[in-house]
């Protein structure tokens, strides 16, 4: 065989395993993307997604045969999910090329000078974590709202769009154009991610991984009830198709958009060359935690916009504009153990002990893995090796395997039978995601959770008492119950290491502050299922004291607005409890602040102790008036009809809490009735 027949043999081999490869990484690409784009539940990090296409592209720019219309490389995004209707871009929703390094950036910044020459001005902005969406406006009016989708087709969710509260309706400009499509992010903000979070752990429902799938999971709700109950808002970043108006520049666009009320994030800034552009992205890349949102890189753009419509645009992507990504807040490492800590309430949670990796400027050894649904849908096994993020402040959480790299013979890890801290049987109520351990006042874990939480800034705040004081404490018998802490002593503290006088005399001020924070505080100290700031806020407004809710039942709770049946129910078993009222006493007696001081009333508080209820329109006062006219007068003001109810101020229109108060035999009363028991103005 002759040398050039010996190369020819080898092209082909070469192509031949190059086209398995390629089919293999697509295949890859595929599927990653359908999971991240239409599940919002990825397996893969997104600096491993960014390698694989990166290998992709490589292989398809070495055999150029190889490249085909559908490959990931040429397409945007993938097919919209079934819940919602589809809808048509008029102008196709394109991705962006990614640049990894200031090489590439400076690579990209050359094909744009050797296609248009010296000039080019470029617009910069953090790339916010969020959701794509293109936002319609016909005559000023929002009229369309709708995903990326596939980049030509995507969903209708103008419904839940329009629940975002920074979304305008209608454009503020006096000469609207016939014609516009925005585009931008809808997020979730950390703070908010954060509240969301908590709620859906006070509710004891799944929290989501990042701000990103909360964003995702928030706005694709068939009920737009449940997108309007999520902190969603919005940053506009281009448009569209376009007619009845004409912009010279981006960042024009974007001045004209702030006029508009279209909100437009602060972070956007126009530089005259790529050291300005460096210096944009190195700022954005040490500071991206400064702001109350996710940033994951900086999007450059030309300016001008005739020089963009010059350089126009690939099958996927424009040639004048970049995203710059910054190091990922993934990464993979070995899942050492799986282990399990019983918390304040008593619930259970398995986490992952890892081998030390760097993820977001901090090394991490644990992460969390919520409940024991969750480690056996995601399958972590202990040897696997396994995704982890950490986005912001946010606790570190494995998001699943590489099952590419799973040994041999790893076995399916088994939730444990007893507590890991005091032995007991653990059990798992019917419908529940969670085991608890039953010995709540005999679980040396729960017992220290409960104080650390008792003392921490979101509940009663006492500086100096934290996990290394509480252990002490109870290590020596000192307190048995953060009822305990109220009575301690100078004498007891000068038992424990590391006190002298300045520190005792410090954590006995912070003792004393505490007994007279506000009634939520008090709730959400007392280790009440269900129970966090917010719901605990919600119960001091509406009965102003400990004794008020302990006395209350489960149907009146569950009549105050925003609280469910399952908390209602959790608030009043636990008023049931032999030792929480031992608890309550013992604080009672402490001097511990137990009800809120009740703003004083103008009117004879006349419907003082009635809970009534409203229905139908009333003719001289609004629902607002009316609540507030009651509540002024001493009464409770409840969302729903039960047996508990007073009696129902019935206005025009009543409709089904009439039928209901009617069938229970409550009294009702019109409009001049109320008025009259409402007493003189």
């Amino acid at each position: 065989m002759s040398a050039t027949q010996r190369q020819a043999s080898k092209t082909e081999r070469e192509l031949a395993d190059a086209q398995l490869r390629v089919e293999e990484l697509r295949d890859q690409l595929n599927y990653h993307s359908y999971r991240y784009y239409v599940l919002d539940d990825p397996e893969v990090s997104d600096a491993e997604y960014d390698e694989l296409t990166r290998e992709l592209a490589s292989l398809e720019e070495r055999f150029p045969e190889l490249v085909t219309p559908d490959s990931p490389t040429q397409r945007v995004g993938i097919s919209p999910a079934d819940l919602f209707a589809p809808v048509e871009h008029r102008a196709r929703m394109l991705s962006l090329d990614n640049a990894f390094s200031h090489g590439e950036l400076e690579a990209w910044a050359a094909r744009v000078e050797r296609a248009v020459g010296t000039g080019a001005r470029y617009s910069c902005e953090a790339k916010i974590d969020g959701v794509a969406v293109a936002l319609t406006y016909e005559k000023g009016l929002l009229t369309k709202g709708a995903t990326r989708g596939d980049g030509r087709i995507g969903e209708d969710i103008t419904a839940n769009v329009r629940t975002v509260r920074s979304v305008p309706q209608r454009l503020r400009v006096k000469d609207p154009p016939e014609y516009l499509e925005v585009r931008g992010e809808i997020y979730l903000s950390v703070k908010g991610f954060e509240r969301l979070n908590e709620q859906l752990l006070d509710a004891e429902q799944r929290p989501f991984a990042n701000p990103r799938n909360a964003a995702a999971g928030s706005l694709r709700q068939k009920d737009p009830k449940v997108s309007a109950s999520r902190p969603l808002a919005l940053w506009v970043h281009s448009f569209g198709f376009a007619a009845g108006i004409r912009f010279d520049s981006h960042s024009g666009f974007l001045t004209w958009c702030r006029d508009a009320a279209l909100p437009v994030a602060p972070t956007s800034e126009v530089v005259d060359d790529l050291d300005g552009v460096i210096a944009y992205l190195d700022h954005w890349e040490k500071n991206r935690h400064s702001v109350d949102w996710e940033i994951d890189g900086v999007v450059v753009k030309v300016d001008q916009i005739p020089l963009q419509e010059e350089l126009g645009a690939t099958s996927h992507a424009p040639r004048w504009a970049i995203a710059y990504k910054f190091p990922p807040e993934e990464r993979t490492t070995v899942l050492r153990s799986i282990d399990v800590h019983t918390g304040r309430t008593g619930i259970v949670t398995p986490f992952a002990n890892l081998e030390p990796v760097h993820v977001s400027g901090v090394t991490i050894t644990t992460a969390t893995l919520h409940n024991e649904d969750e480690v056996a849908r995601k399958d972590v096994r202990v040897g696997d090796h396994v995704i982890v993020r950490r986005a912001g402040d946010v606790i570190p959480e494995v998001v699943g395997p590489v099952l590419s790299k799973r040994k041999r013979g790893a076995r399916r890890w088994k939730f444990p039978e007893r507590c890991p801290s005091c032995g007991t049987e653990l059990v798992r109520r019917p419908g529940e995601a969670y085991r608890r351990c039953p010995n709540k006042r005999g679980c040396p874990s729960q017992n220290i959770e409960w104080l650390f939480a008792f003392a921490s800034r979101g509940a009663m705040d006492i500086e100096g008492l934290g996990y290394k004081t509480g252990i002490q404490l109870l290590d020596r018998g000192l307190i048995k119950d953060p009822g305990d802490i109220f009575s301690l002593s100078p004498d007891d503290l000068a038992q424990l290491e590391g006190f002298a006088d300045k520190s005792i005399t410090n954590l006995l001020a912070a003792i004393e502050k505490a007994k007279k924070q506000p009634l939520w505080r008090l709730l959400v100290a007392l280790n009440i299922p269900h129970v966090g700031t917010h719901v605990a806020q919600v119960l001091a407004r509406a009965f102003g004291s400990i004794e008020g809710l302990s006395e209350a039942s489960a149907e009146q709770i569950d009549d105050v607005p925003e609280i469910g049946f399952e908390i209602a129910r959790s608030v009043h078993e636990w008023f049931q409890d032999p030792e929480n009222n031992a608890l309550l006493e013992k604080l009672r007696v402490a001097g511990v602040r137990m009800a809120d001081e009740r703003p004083k009333r103008s009117g004879r508080g006349r419907l003082e102790g009635k809970t009534l209820v409203l229905t139908g329109g009333l003719e001289r006062l609004s629902r607002d008036e009316a609540t507030a006219a009651a509540q002024a007068a001493g009464a409770r003001v409840a969302s729903s009809v039960s047996k508990k109810t007073d009696f129902v101020v019935a206005g025009g229109n009543a409709g089904s809490k009439l039928a209901k108060a009617e069938e229970l035999g409550v009294e009702v009363i019109d409009e001049d009735e109320f008025m009259s028991r409402l007493g003189p103005a």
